[in-house]
């Protein structure tokens, strides 16, 4: 970041906005001079306009400080930009500005708010950094401010006597010194301050605000795909800009917020470079005045759950160095990945004390902006910057306990957390783990809902709530006994159904059963009892229209023919090996034509064997035996 005040000293180096306002901003398209630009020959109070800028790998931004701007013409050339305005007095304000290396200047743009007009300029050569302000070049700017320079192009009423003229000619000789850019603009009076950069949006200076008044800058047709029970869906609708927003849009690992634009719900809030989105199904007029109104109790939990986060991530590194890696704001619970591949019982529970000691003390939670080159930025936790971040650093800090870069939305006082409960622990990836907890308004939530569980097992379990772990377990006890019986006498009428099927007089050629009950060893409990090549045995158990098993068996080279065909017809998917072909089916109800197909089968075959027979039998709760002529 490089600050470019008229007075170049080392108080006036400062940080812009985190997040801009933009609205749109016509580029002006002829090249100007000082002959041709309006006024440049006037005597009138024509000054500088504060300037900010701030080195980025794919662009530099250039932020032009001057509140409720009016008559604003830009022009950004491959070596140069040329800014004009008129400021809320009615003073013209002009500034030229010679790059430090070549631009790509159509693929650069430039977007105003009330507070600044910000320029967004596209490095010609990528990843390449600008240079910077530093200590000597400051110590450059005390040794020339007894200098007078040559005068500038535009220096068309210098008043070399008075002390204006020297911060001004002190503005000319120090950037035109500097590695940076040169700065090339008429004298003036100097400008006055403005007012201090804060953080973009109204959601991020106050988040407790729950509606305000803005004005609408622009809407598009735009589409937004949504996934829910019923899959994805594409809505069409419109991505509104407004000049500020109360709607945090999604980022820093915090979900973006819901609310309304004048009764219509926003279904989405986006960031895009240095403005928000806000999808709507409904139209809104550029310019005209709306009432932002936010759903407050998600964005109360938001806040809940991401200063929660902050304090958990900073006791577990106070407690244990243990550094967190990424976070996750979920539906119904959050949670910390932390570089370690496991923690201990009493690891958790010191955290949980501590968090919930320090809720306790009522620890004051400040919002406040750093410029990126002030060393306390060294001292602070964070995970990097975007590459899009323009201006200051937004700071969230916990009142003696941590610093931490952010742009979410948080409490203001840690009582307002109320209570942290760390549900446990869970494996994570490559070697992590995931620290799971609920903050707030989700711990009575939580315990609402488990409290009502509790009752309800107390009426079912008739007992009280300390007894429900041992009556769970002696239910679960019976059951494993009593499937287990269940079991052995499945096995054993399988036995009695494969005798009885190799015992009937109607034995041979093709036998085929059906039951309601049953499961892949029941079938094959059958074959391996029937136990002959000889015979095709094709049984089938689960409803009889629905969905079921099958399994057919027999002389092996019949098997591989049939078994893909009779999956086919019944619409399923098996497979099989040495006489057995068995598989899922989805239509059991078409049984019937696979006994058509058996049947098929079998006449060609007798032919050559005469005599072959198909058997059915339906198994239910007896056993019925037909011959099929």
């Amino acid at each position: 970041m490089f600050s470019v005040p008229l007075n170049c000293s080392p108080d006036h180096i400062r940080g812009g906005s985190c997040w801009g306002r933009p609205q749109d901003l016509k580029i002006a398209a002829p090249a100007w001079n000082s002959k041709c630009h309006p006024g440049a020959g006037a005597a009138m109070a024509r000054q500088h306009a504060r300037t900010l800028w701030y080195d980025r790998p794919k662009y530099v931004f250039m932020e032009f400080c001057v509140e409720d701007s009016t008559d604003v013409h830009v022009l950004i050339e491959d070596h140069r930009i040329v800014f004009s305005c008129k400021n809320v007095d009615g003073v013209e304000l002009y500034n030229e500005i010679e790059f430090y290396a070549k631009v790509n200047s159509t693929d650069s743009q430039d977007k105003r708010s009330s507070r600044s007009i910000t320029c967004f300029v596209r490095k010609w050569k990528e990843k390449v950094a600008w240079p910077r302000l530093t200590k000597e070049d400051i110590k450059l700017l005390k040794k020339v401010s007894t200098k007078r320079p040559p005068p500038a192009m535009d220096d068309l009423d210098d008043d070399s006597d008075s002390v204006d003229a020297t911060s001004r000619r002190l503005s000319h000789v120090a950037l035109r010194s500097l590695p940076g850019f040169s700065v090339r603009a008429p004298p003036s009076a100097p400008a006055p301050p403005s007012a201090p950069a804060g953080m973009a949006f109204r959601c991020q200076r106050d988040s407790y605000a729950r509606e305000f008044t803005t004005t609408v800058v622009s809407c598009r047709p735009a589409e937004l795909q949504t996934e829910g029970s019923n899959g994805k869906k594409v809505l069409s609708g419109f991505h509104v800009v407004l000049e500020d927003t109360l709607l945090f849009p999604e980022g820093g690992g915090q979900p973006d917020d819901r609310g309304t634009i004048n009764d219509i719900s926003v279904l989405r809030v986006t960031r895009r470079g240095e403005q928000a989105d806000h999808f709507t199904q409904t139209p809104l007029d550029p310019g005209s005045q709306v009432l932002v109104r936010v759903d407050w109790e998600r964005r109360f939990d938001h806040m809940q759950q991401h200063s929660g986060q902050h304090l958990i991530t900073a006791v577990a590194d106070h407690l244990f160095k243990l550094k967190t890696t990424s976070w996750e704001l979920g539906r119904f619970r959050s949670a910390i990945e932390l570089d370690t591949p496991s923690m201990t019982a009493e690891q958790v529970a010191a955290i949980e004390q501590s968090v919930n000691e320090k809720i306790r003390d009522r620890l004051p939670v400040n919002v406040r902006e750093l410029s990126l080159d002030d060393p306390e930025v060294e001292q602070v936790r964070g995970r990097g910057l975007p590459d899009d971040h323009a201006g200051p650093i937004r700071v969230v800090s916990i009142k003696g306990v941590d610093s931490n870069m952010c742009c979410g939305t948080h409490v203001s006082n840690l009582s307002d957390l109320q209570v942290i409960k760390i549900l446990g622990t869970e494996k994570g990836k490559k070697n992590k783990t995931n620290l799971i907890f609920l903050a707030g308004n989700r711990v009575l939530k939580w315990m609402e809902r488990s409290h009502g569980t509790e009752k309800a097992l107390t009426a079912l379990l008739k007992c009280g709530a300390e007894d429900h772990v041992e009556a769970v377990k002696k239910l679960q006890n019976s059951t494993k006994i009593l499937q287990k019986n269940n079991l052995n006498l499945l096995r054993d009428l399988a036995v009695h159904i494969a005798h009885s099927l190799r015992n009937s007089p109607d034995w041979g050629g093709v036998v085929m059963l059906h039951r309601k009950e049953g499961d892949s060893e029941f079938m094959n409990i059958i074959a391996n009892e029937i136990g002959s090549e000889e015979t095709l045995l094709f049984l089938t158990v689960g409803d009889e229209k629905g969905a079921g098993l099958f399994l057919l068996a027999g002389p092996p080279a019949s098997v591989e023919t049939l078994g893909p065909r009779v999956a086919e017809v019944l619409e399923g998917k098996g497979a099989g090996k040495k006489g057995r072909f068995q598989g899922k089916a989805t239509k059991m109800s078409r049984r019937a034509e696979v006994q058509a197909l058996l049947q098929g089968y079998v006449s060609t075959q007798s032919a050559q064997e005469p005599g072959l027979r198909v058997l059915t039998s339906c198994c239910h709760r007896h056993l019925l035996v037909n011959k099929i002529v």
